[in-house]
């Protein structure tokens, strides 16, 4: 942590909307590959849909085609990297759950349509290096990711990816990654493993535990991971964010162990968006005189 801090605690942001799976993936090829890449498939029939200036596939809309439903700029972004749905993938192996939170983080970012690089936190070199480690036969596509500007990082989103490096347990540059990635995801307004993309709570606890073992062992009770982030932070810098030392005690009870069900924020997209051409496909259709 850097020796200087801010004037008042860090401000915890509370998700605004904790309420928001299922299409087979394409066939794809399979050909022998490093480690890596052993799960990396993509399809040749998307490279036309490549938009050059968004760096993930354009919609069907755009190409004169009927608008698929399922295929939204997030899913597209992530069949793209990984050549599948993040519903369809089995996820068992650690290299294989890595994989799917790098691809999960960016798919999400690649939806909001704002700087690719800025939004999962990297400096366009570290999103081109990542990549180029974890996914290698999409380079060529997610140019225009790596073309983007540079932005300074925000001094919230520091002191959190500060916290997460001091508290990483893995080897090499995926965990450095993920702590800007999640550090920047955590500025987001909705809940955190709903802000990086995953399929549920379970898999941001397992990321955690994979890579941020003193995290891990720190939330004994299930405390809503950016909450925990925020507490930490104010006690490394002399403030006290709670009320009462008994947090079965505490006002705020609910805010840091509340609930955190809810829907994957790429099917709450493709839900959206399949009741959108369902609405277009209503007021297409010739009404009874």
């Amino acid at each position: 942590m850097p020796a200087h801090g801010p004037a008042s605690p860090p401000r915890y942001r509370e998700p605004a909307n904790a309420n928001r799976r299922n299409r087979a993936g394409d066939n794809h090829r399979r050909a022998a590959r490093r480690p890596l890449e052993r799960n990396v498939t993509l399809t040749a029939t998307r490279e036309d849909r490549i938009d050059p200036a968004l760096g993930f596939l354009r919609p069907l809309s755009q190409l004169g085609r009927a608008r698929d439903p399922a295929e939204h700029p997030g899913i597209a972004a992530y069949r793209l990297l990984t050549g599948v749905t993040p519903d369809t993938v089995v996820a068992d192996e650690d290299i294989a759950f890595d994989r799917h939170v790098l691809a999960s983080i960016i798919a999400v970012a690649a939806m909001e349509g704002a700087p690719v690089a800025e939004r999962v936190g990297l400096s366009p070199c570290e999103l081109s290096e990542l990549i180029d480690q974890w996914f290698p036969l999409a380079r060529t596509h997610t140019a225009a990711w790596i073309a983007q500007a540079a932005t300074p990082v925000d001094e919230e989103v520091a002191m959190v990816r500060d916290l997460l490096r001091t508290k990483c347990s893995s080897q090499g540059d995926t965990g450095r990654w993920l702590a800007a990635m999640i550090a920047r995801r955590a500025m987001e307004p909705n809940h955190l493993w709903e802000d990086l993309g995953l399929r549920e709570r379970a898999e941001l606890s397992r990321l955690i535990a994979r890579h941020f073992a003193p995290l891990a062992a720190r939330n004994t009770n299930n405390m809503r991971w950016k909450r925990l982030f925020y507490r930490m932070l104010c006690e490394d810098d002399g403030f006290v964010m709670c009320s009462t030392p008994i947090c079965t005690q505490c006002n705020d009870f609910a805010l840091c162990f509340g609930d955190e069900s809810g829907e994957s924020r790429m099917a709450d997209r493709r839900r959206t968006l399949a009741l959108g051409a369902a609405s277009e496909g209503d007021l297409a259709s010739p009404q009874p005189s």
